[in-house]
Order: structure tokens, then C-alpha cells, then sequence
């Protein structure tokens, strides 16, 4: 069974990753495609070792570092691949401020990409929301108010912790949006292949800290985390190459990216008040949700192939 468990973790953090990174491989394509052949081969092979040992392997580590600053930097990367009960343990006890931070800037993310961001309407109510854009700030500011005054009778670390997700939100977000405005610019730019490069390692970074959140409403094992990950960010680059336009003929894929996003929040911030989540669920229902608007996408293709 726990095997069985590890696969469907596994599975599902990359099916998340994947998703959760299309606007990522989209920039990433659009920027290849004004670079040189050499340039282009470099960041693809390179790139791709960058994203999945240094950006999705780093990253998790550090996180848990942050949340047990105790055990120092080293002791936090051994602490990840240990076994001990006892370090477990103290990983278990930490972990509600990282998920309440996680699932902060998860659903912060989703109430974004609801309220103020273009997107296909693929569901009854989606279109009023984005009318009503303004309310954004009110509706997270609220949210923040409301899981901070329940943390904070649990513990005042908790509370902290969803602070620091929602000042990491509107931190990363920003670097998005400069992002994309800056991404049209490069088409025209005298920017160097190096440059440019190194400007999408620094997106790519940003883009990940999405999934790796999200990674840990899935599991708290590092190693999980990196294998599914890894896959996934594979799998993106792939999808670089010579499949955007493939998938962006799926319309509503974006939608169950976000859906998910909103679901694997909820789930973060309700282990955080120990409110034990099984493990399956997280998996589960990323599958359920990415499943559901993948079949509304290849149903909306047929449709306009017969018109």
C-alpha cells in the first residue's frame, strides 16, 4: 500500500506540476522561438536540469529549513531523506505553519486568476466574478483577517505563517506580471541568447514556487516531491519545444489548473488545524478536477470542428 501510495503521490504532483506550469511553457516558447538554434538546445538540455535539481530540488529544502530553522541548513537537508521517527516528528509538528502559508498563497492565487485575470468562462458564475474584479482585494483581504484571528488562537507562529503566504503571493506575483509585459518586449529587443536565457531561468524559478507549494498539500516528503516535480518539469519542456500550440487548443485546461490550485489550498490549510486530509485526496482529486475540464476542452474541439 505505500507503494501504491508513493505512484499515486508521484502521478499527481505531476500532473500538477504540468498544469500548473502552461502559462510558464508558453513564455519559455515564445522567447525560444527569437533565439538561436545553439541557444535554444542549450537552455532545453541545461534548462531542464536547472529547473529539476536546482529550482524543484532546492526550493522544497529550503522551505523546510525555513520552518525548522533549528536544525540548521545541513541538518535540514539530511532531515528530508531521514527515516528517524524522532526528526519526522519534528517535521510533522512544524509543518501546519508551512501548510497554512502554502495554502494562503494558494487560494490568494486562484481568487487572482478568478476575479482578475482573462480567461475561458468554463463554469456557471465565472464571468460575474471577473466582472466584479474590484472585490479582489476585499474578498483575500477578509479571507487574511479570518484565517489570522482562528491561527492565532491555535498558536501565534500559525498566524505568521499565513502572513508570510500572503506576502509571498503578491511578491511572486508581481515578478509574473513584469513577466509577461516583458516577454512581448524581447521579440524586439537587442538582448543577447545569454540574456535571454537567463531571464527564463529567473521566470522559471518564480513560476515554480506555484507548484512547489501546492507539492506540499500532497505529501511532506522532499524525495516524493522532487520525483514528481522532476517529471512534471520534464514533461513541460517537452511541451516547450513543439506542443504549445497543441495545448493551447485545450481551453479549459488553465481552468482546472485553477481549480485544483484552489482545491489543494483548502486542503493545506485545513491540515494546518489538524484536520487530518488522507493522503489520496490531494492526488485524487487534482486528477478528478484536470480530468473534468480536460473532457470540457476535447468536448468544445468537436463542437467547433463540426460547425
Amino acid at each position: 500500500m505505500a507503494i501504491l501510495s508513493a505512484i499515486l503521490t508521484v502521478l499527481g504532483l505531476a500532473l500538477f506540476e504540468i498544469i500548473s506550469s502552461i502559462d510558464n511553457a508558453i513564455i519559455n516558447a515564445e522567447v525560444l522561438g527569437t533565439m538561436g538554434e545553439r541557444a535554444r538546445k542549450w537552455f532545453l538540455v541545461w534548462g531542464i536540469l536547472f529547473a529539476v535539481f536546482v529550482i524543484r530540488g532546492l526550493l522544497p529544502w529550503v522551505i523546510v529549513w525555513l520552518t525548522l530553522p533549528e536544525m540548521g541548513f545541513i541538518g535540514s537537508f539530511t532531515a528530508t531523506f531521514s527515516s528517524d521517527d524522532r526528526i519526522q516528528a519534528a517535521i510533522e509538528s512544524s509543518a501546519p505553519t508551512l501548510l497554512i502559508g502554502g495554502g494562503t498563497f494558494l487560494v490568494f492565487l486562484f481568487f487572482h486568476w478568478l476575479f482578475l485575470e482573462h480567461k475561458e468562462f468554463g463554469l456557471p458564475g465565472e464571468r460575474f466574478f471577473q466582472h466584479n474584479g474590484v472585490w479582489f482585494y476585499a474578498v483575500v483581504s477578509v479571507l487574511l483577517s479570518v484565517i489570522v484571528w482562528f491561527a492565532l488562537r491555535q498558536h501565534p507562529m500559525l498566524a505568521f505563517g499565513a502572513v508570510i503566504g500572503s506576502t509571498a503571493f503578491f511578491i511572486t506575483h508581481g515578478f509574473k506580471q513584469n513577466a509577461e509585459q516583458q516577454e512581448g518586449n524581447l521579440r524586439d529587443s537587442g538582448l543577447s541568447d545569454v540574456s535571454k536565457i537567463l531571464y527564463l531561468e529567473v521566470i522559471d524559478a518564480t513560476f515554480s514556487i506555484d507548484g512547489v507549494l501546492g507539492a506540499f498539500a500532497f505529501t511532506l516528503a522532499v524525495p516524493l516531491i522532487l520525483a514528481g516535480n522532476g517529471v512534471g518539469a520534464i514533461v513541460v519542456r517537452q511541451l516547450t519545444i513543439g506542443n504549445i500550440e497543441n495545448i493551447r487548443r485545450y481551453r479549459y485546461l488553465k481552468n482546472g489548473a485553477m481549480y485544483s490550485i484552489l482545491v489543494l489550498g483548502c486542503v493545506m490549510l485545513a491540515d494546518s488545524f489538524r484536520l487530518h486530509i488522507p493522503a489520496w485526496v490531494s492526488p485524487v482529486a487534482t486528477f478528478a478536477v484536470v480530468g473534468f475540464f480536460f473532457a470540457k476542452s476535447v468536448r468544445e474541439l468537436k463542437t467547433d470542428s463540426q460547425r
